[in-house]
């Protein structure tokens, strides 16, 4: 567990799977209104990532090199956020998802999540690099990562669930600069 003032970062796990769902699906809702099709933010949403969560989080995934990690922020005991890594054949380790409660963003929660999926990815993962695809309307999260020391890699086209595909690009933070204090932010600028 990390506690930094009033957010504490803790492992998530099973018991998560509600909030995490919860959570993921309105900060869709919240954010993509206008960047994804309204037919991939409809009433069903809820349920599918119950079900997506409920499954992700009891796998067993075997070795624990291989097996995704979710961390959870929390203020004054309540969930407010998460981040999801997922290793990668490549060595490098994806942040799946990184959502913040709607209402409470721009108060550092998104930083904190990061810096220690940072320190996570540079502890258990050494040497790898760490990156996440963004929708290319996204620029709230673009401008966001880039604050945080991430680099553009490329421009790809995503395919969502209901079969719909996006334009996104790709963000990464090379191998050496994992660690949190080794890019060349300013962490002055930082939400």
């Amino acid at each position: 567990m990390i506690s930094s003032g009033q957010t504490v970062i803790r492992r998530g796990g099973v018991q998560d799977a509600g909030f995490i769902a919860e959570l993921h699906a309105h900060s869709w809702r919240t954010t993509y209104t206008g960047i994804v099709p309204e037919e991939g933010l409809g009433d069903g949403m809820v349920a599918q990532r119950r079900e997506l969560w409920s499954l992700r989080l009891a796998a067993d995934y075997g070795e624990p090199e291989n097996t995704p990690e979710l961390l959870v922020a929390e203020r004054a005991g309540e969930a407010v956020g998460f981040i999801y890594l997922v290793p990668q054949p490549d060595g490098g380790v994806l942040i799946d998802n990184l959502h913040v409660r709607p209402g409470l963003t721009s108060g550092g929660i998104g930083h904190e999540l990061l810096a220690a999926a940072r320190a996570h990815v540079a502890e258990r993962h050494p040497g790898a690099a760490l990156s996440l695809e963004v929708l290319r309307d996204n620029t709230r999260a673009i401008a966001f990562y880039e604050r945080e020391g991430a680099e553009r890699v490329r421009a790809q086209v995503g395919e969502f669930p209901g079969g719909f595909l996006l334009p996104e690009y790709v963000y990464a933070w090379p191998a050496g600069r994992v660690a949190v204090g080794s890019d060349r932010s300013d962490p002055a600028d930082r939400s």
